[in-house]
């Protein structure tokens, strides 16, 4: 099973973390921002649909279908790593927002 991390690193490229090899600068600010808002709904989609894989991968291992706990472990393991990565980076976004939000003019 791979785990697919296009939209994790597409957010982390207009972010400006990582790797800039391919990192496509736009001049339009409405453009950065809808790449960047993409990215943020697909990094969502993609945790949410790892969690789902890990909810059935559990329902199988207990019903018996499967006996492999280390397909079921390693399931686990990435919907976890997504769901905190996920995390950490709507907490950056939000303390952002309060910094703009507290700038005075």
């Amino acid at each position: 099973m791979v785990l697919d991390i296009s939209s994790i690193t597409s957010l982390n490229e207009s972010l400006g973390i990582g790797d800039r090899k391919d990192t496509k600068v736009t001049s339009n600010e409405s453009e950065a921002f809808s790449s960047l808002l993409n990215s943020a709904i697909n990094m969502y989609s993609e945790a949410d649909q790892l969690q789902k894989k890990a909810e059935q991968a559990e329902m199988n291992f207990a019903m018996g279908y499967s006996d492999n706990t280390h397909d079921l472990a390693l399931v686990q393991q990435k919907a976890s790593i997504a769901l905190q990565y996920t995390v950490r980076v709507t907490n950056k976004f939000l303390e952002a927002y309060k910094e703009i939000m507290n700038i005075q003019l």
